[in-house]
């Protein structure tokens, strides 16, 4: 007759592992496979430490999700280097399954990792490591692009306002020193319409550049 105790163990043999990453720390939470706490702690943000906090559990663990934050390159890419199955959580897709919270813990890697091990987890593309900086390029050039716009925007504004007349955004980053100098006789308006252009002149070969590099990476 099989020992029960023994099914049992057998049976819940494998972790899921949620880490709750912060700016500064993360909390890890690991549940077996009967939905039991096995594991809690607050590390701090060092692959080395996470690592050996892993390590006792490592050859049972199924799958690590952490959260898709603004921070999460560092610790993807070291557990993913040293073997682990990782999982990133699309956040803006989870809020459908906050009723599977731990009412009696606020820690979201437990939340986590029982996702994972329902397999219902929403996740996100590990973009890899190799391109990834491409990709983060492409969205400086956008947060660029958007500054460029509002100071163009400004300048349109400015020249709607106290002219009466409309003006193109093609026109204005067309603009030279002079001409800029030369659209208002008032000294205060003068300086401000200075400074947009200034601004967009350093913006628009900030942009240029970017797209310089970009096309070269793609091109190869």
């Amino acid at each position: 007759m099989l020992n029960n105790n023994k099914v049992r163990r057998e049976r819940a043999m494998g972790y899921f592992v949620g880490i709750d990453l912060h700016g500064d720390n993360n909390y890890i939470g690991i549940l077996d496979e009967e939905d039991r706490k096995v594991f809690k702690r607050r590390n701090r943000n060092d692959i080395n430490e996470i690592k050996r906090v892993l390590e006792p559990y490592k050859k049972e663990i199924k799958g690590i999700v952490v959260e898709s934050t603004f921070n999460w390159y560092w610790i993807v890419d070291g557990l993913m280097e040293a073997g682990y199955q990782v999982h990133l959580a699309n956040t803006s897709a989870m809020q459908q399954y906050e009723g599977l919270k731990y009412i009696d813990d606020t820690r979201d890697s437990f939340w986590l990792a029982k996702m994972l091990r329902l397999k219902i987890l929403p996740e996100g593309y590990i973009y890899p490591k190799e391109t990834r900086s491409v990709r983060d390029l492409l969205r400086k050039r956008m947060m660029l692009v958007q500054q460029r716009t509002a100071h163009i925007l400004s300048m349109q504004t400015m020249v709607n306002r106290n002219k009466g007349v409309p003006i193109s955004g093609d026109t204005i980053k067309k603009l030279s020193n002079e001409e800029v100098m030369g659209m208002f006789s008032d000294v205060h308006l003068t300086m401000s319409a200075q400074c947009d252009h200034e601004v967009i002149e350093v913006l628009n070969k900030q942009i240029y550049k970017i797209e310089k590099a970009v096309l070269k990476e793609v091109k190869c």
